[in-house]
């Protein structure tokens, strides 16, 4: 037998015949290893949707590692041999091929490169970490861009990746004489509703993937959510459809409506691609040069093209810079000092506040919600409640089908949360029930009314807001972005004060939110 040079891990987001793990790699002498573990659905409590996404991909993919003509050992969940976890698989797998090195593509979980990292170590061998090129900027590039830099921000960090790649340049100037166009995006759809919308790119579930989703309906029968809906694609070919369908069909109005919301309504304008993005079956490079390409050729306007690579080229590049510069130490912050737990409700939806009702439902159903549901729907609702921010960490890690923790964790963490105190965020993102109300969240069928801040109809939101900004004034009146918001603190009356505080302990405590 001929001895094995490279045993090259692949994991389950990172599902790339092209990642620089296969560099170099012969057929002859080199193999590749992939395992299905039941830790990575367990560790925290992932949604049936999640888990049926992972393993559909991962399955699709060892096809096309067998069709590419690579060596591949993979381990299935039912198999006599599944050690139950990655690192007793990875070991298994090492004392029975005895590999010379091994290798991967960076891994996007803190906790799971120290795992395999170990058993590699305890094996005799170095585990050889190559650059995931489905990125513009490598996490070095990163550290050097805020290295002495007393706060970030992703303005400045957007502003040089545009530069550096060329994107939406000209003569070294932004196209249009700015850097973003917010000021023309983020409108509301107002009474008549989001009317018409495109359907979502879906595809039927093959055979692989019918397998799959009897297996999760089976082996993980109690967790949360369904899989009626589940038509996500599994497959290169079908996530770029769903780019083409984007780009065609939805990325025109995607910046005029990305913050707009509608009940019932969870797909509207947005591109649905963040899964296939983080499985790594799309590369970033291709989804921002098909928005860029599809301005330049008159199919969207440049605020919607702007906005779009902003979230891919942007915010997607910064998070991840956060999480790998700041980690491990990040995961346990929670600079706001929050100690409630998560509401039960949340893996249920069973709220008779109807946009929270609405998020939650949908997610559960789909395993997708769309950036404002998550930052001021569900997010807002336990920032203000004061939840313990890794709770609403693990719950964000568990329901969403794009949860990768290098993306989850500071999205949750540190933008939603404020738990890491403004490293990532210049401010708490805090609002009353009037901004839902504002954006379309469903507040004409709820009982309760965002105008008021106490009372039996006030909005657990609005109250919850005065509460939050009362409870945290102190700290709150440094920030020079909130200190509107702090003054109007200041114009309470004790007795407006103490009812605020009265309705808010009756929300923590479940009296109200709950139906009876």
């Amino acid at each position: 037998m001929t001895s094995l040079r490279n045993l090259v891990i692949v994991l389950g987001d990172q599902l790339d015949l092209d990642a620089a793990a296969f560099d170099g790699f012969d057929p002859a002498q080199d193999a590749v290893w992939m395992a299905e573990a039941e830790e990575e659905s367990t560790h925290v409590w992932s949604s049936k949707q999640r888990v049926a996404l992972f393993l559909a991909a991962m399955r699709h993919f060892a096809h096309a590692l067998q069709a590419a003509g690579r060596p591949l050992h993979y381990t299935r969940l039912g198999d006599s041999g599944n050690r139950g976890s990655l690192p007793a698989g990875l070991q298994a797998a090492l004392e029975k091929l005895t590999p010379q090195r091994v290798v991967m593509t960076a891994p996007g979980d803190w906790r799971v490169w120290q795992l395999l990292k170990a058993v590699v170590e305890q094996a005799g061998l170095a585990l050889e970490i190559c650059e995931d090129r489905h990125f513009f900027c490598t996490v070095r590039e990163f550290a050097a861009h805020a290295k002495g830099r007393k706060s970030l921000r992703l303005e400045y960090f957007y502003r040089e990746l545009r530069q550096r790649h060329g994107v939406l340049m000209h003569e070294g100037q932004p196209i249009g004489g700015q850097w973003n166009f917010d000021a023309d995006n983020r409108e509301a759809f107002g009474r008549q509703g989001p009317g018409a919308v495109p359907p979502r790119a879906t595809f039927e579930p093959d055979e692989i993937t019918r397998e799959v989703i009897v297996l999760v309906e089976t082996r993980f029968a109690q967790h949360p959510g369904t899989l009626g809906s589940f038509a996500w694609p599994v497959t290169r070919e079908q996530a770029l459809q769903s780019l083409q369908m984007f780009i065609e069909q939805r990325l025109l109005h995607f910046g005029r409506y990305e913050d707009a919301m509608w009940p019932g309504e969870p797909w509207l304008y947005h591109s649905h691609l963040s899964a296939a993005l983080n499985l790594k079956l799309l590369s970033a490079r291709e989804v921002v040069q098909a928005a860029e390409a599809a301005y330049h050729v008159g199919k969207a306007p440049l605020e919607s093209a702007e906005g779009f690579i902003r979230q891919i080229l942007g915010w997607r590049e910064y998070v991840r810079g956060i999480y790998w510069t700041q980690m491990p130490g990040y995961a346990e912050l929670n600079a706001l000092e929050a100690s409630q737990d998560l509401p039960a409700w949340y893996w249920t939806g069973d709220t008779d506040m109807a946009c929270l009702r609405d998020a939650i439902t949908q997610t559960l159903a789909h395993g997708y919600a769309h950036h404002i549901q998550r930052l001021m729907v569900t997010g807002l609702f336990t920032l203000l409640l004061g939840v313990r921010p890794q709770q609403v960490h693990a719950w964000y890690l568990s329901v969403y089908v794009d949860a990768v923790e290098w993306v989850e964790l500071p999205n949750t963490l540190g933008m939603s949360q404020y738990g890491d105190g403004g490293l990532m965020a210049s401010k708490p993102y805090v609002a009353t029930g009037k901004y839902i109300q504002r954006m379309g969240g469903g507040c004409a069928g709820c009982r309760y009314d965002p105008a008021q801040r106490t009372g039996e109809r006030a909005c657990p939101y609005t109250t919850l807001y005065w509460d939050f900004l009362m409870r945290h004034e102190k700290r709150l009146a440094k920030n020079p972005r909130m200190a509107l918001q702090v003054k109007n603190v200041a114009r309470l009356s004790d007795a407006e004060r103490e009812a605020v505080v009265q309705r808010a302990d009756a929300i923590r405590q479940g009296r109200v939110g709950t139906p009876a």
